[in-house]
């Protein structure tokens, strides 16, 4: 089944060419474009895609808060696009539920493997980016605890293994690391990333890479 796509940029000749080269695959199809963020958050509603793909910077709604409002309603997994390489993008596009991030510049292999990545359920951001990223970005920003409690005492929901599969992952670990890390099978390392998103109420791994350290499961110091 093709991955659906729906494109949001208010510059029409960009959003037609990401289209375009999208389109070229075998295995996505664009079901919609938008010009603003108030249509794209319309049309995945409306079209229910598997990935949008959303400029940050956009008339009526910019992408972060369309993005939110998207991840909120549990709808598309988030693809964000910019040409400012400004960190503080990528926290509110990461805070906004963004499963990646990339400037607009990317080659034509790299965006298409992006949609290809967020859609199966992975993150992005490669690991040493997103440690460092993430390091920076929760000493800046105060934990959000939310109805379950704070980070820290979310953590008793996982077991003694899901913490330690969980602290592999925000080292920027591999399935096939972390599973020579604890001596355990590739497919068992999958259970517990599975249980640990799913106990914790996340939406890939660079979330529960957040996760870890608002919870002060890592620290930037220990991770260096």
């Amino acid at each position: 089944m093709a991955i659906r796509v729906v494109v949001a940029d208010d510059q029409e000749l960009v959003r037609s060419g990401f289209a375009m080269i999208l389109e070229a695959q075998p295995d996505i199809e664009v079901v919609g474009e938008a010009g603003n963020g108030a249509e794209a958050v319309e049309l995945a509603r409306a079209l229910a895609p598997d990935v949008l793909l959303l400029d940050v910077r956009m008339p009526v709604m910019d992408g972060i808060e369309a993005a939110r409002l998207v991840t909120a309603e549990g709808g598309a997994r988030i693809l964000m696009l910019t040409t400012f390489d400004l960190d503080e993008y990528v926290y509110d596009a990461l805070y906004a539920g963004a499963s990646g991030f990339l400037l607009k510049d990317v080659r034509r292999d790299d965006l298409v493997h992006a949609v290809r990545v967020v859609a199966s359920g992975d993150s992005l951001l490669a690991p040493s980016v997103t440690r460092r990223l993430i390091a920076d970005f929760t000493a800046r920003r105060p934990a959000r605890g939310g109805s379950g409690g704070t980070p820290s005492e979310r953590l008793d929901v996982l077991t003694p293994r899901e913490r330690e599969t969980l602290v592999q992952i925000a080292r920027g670990a591999s399935n096939a690391e972390i599973a020579a890390a604890l001596f355990v099978s590739e497919h068992t390392v999958k259970t517990h990333v599975s249980n640990i998103l799913m106990k914790l109420g996340l939406r890939d791994r660079v979330h529960a890479v957040i996760f870890a350290y608002e919870s002060a499961l890592v620290t930037p110091s220990t991770e260096g």
